[in-house]
């Protein structure tokens, strides 16, 4: 899929929250700046969740939980280490009762789900706000059906 604008990313996240269940694991890719947080704007709103939605890049996660699921958004850029993310208990987010977002999960990759959704953001070349989004199901995870118009959203 191609969006064009913030606004564009953040739509195809709520369009993608209707698909998503408690316990899924959507891994976000992409280079700083690629549009990960806008996706995850998206999805919350797609969810229900009505407040403000900020990148989780100090604190490590961030919980909402007044949607129709919970929404687990990790950022783990600040990870010292994958021992950080099990002493803190983190880990027992990922596949419960809410939907996790995770952000630069390349930092502690034993700790990813086998099963599970990798999007990834690449921006458009010569296009400031353009960006191509790659949806890859793994481990089992649902094909997600977006329709055709979709495409370009």
């Amino acid at each position: 899929m191609i969006t064009h604008s913030p606004a564009q990313t953040r739509r195809l996240g709520e369009t993608l929250a209707a698909q998503l269940r408690a316990g899924d694991v959507v891994i976000l890719e992409g280079n700083l700046g690629a549009g990960k947080s806008e996706l995850t704007r998206g999805i919350a709103r797609g969810l229900g969740v009505a407040g403000p939605v900020s990148s989780p890049s100090f604190t490590i996660l961030n919980v909402y939980e007044d949607g129709r699921v919970p929404l687990y958004h990790f950022d783990w850029y600040r990870l010292e280490s994958p021992e950080e993310l099990y002493e803190l208990g983190m880990d027992e987010y990922l596949g419960g009762d809410g939907i996790a977002v995770v952000e630069w999960a390349a930092r502690c990759p034993e700790a990813v789900p086998d099963r599970r959704l990798e999007i990834r953001l690449t921006p458009l070349p010569g296009e400031e706000s353009g960006r191509e989004i790659t949806l890859r199901p793994l481990g089992g995870f649902r094909e997600i059906g977006l329709s055709e118009g979709d495409e370009t959203v």
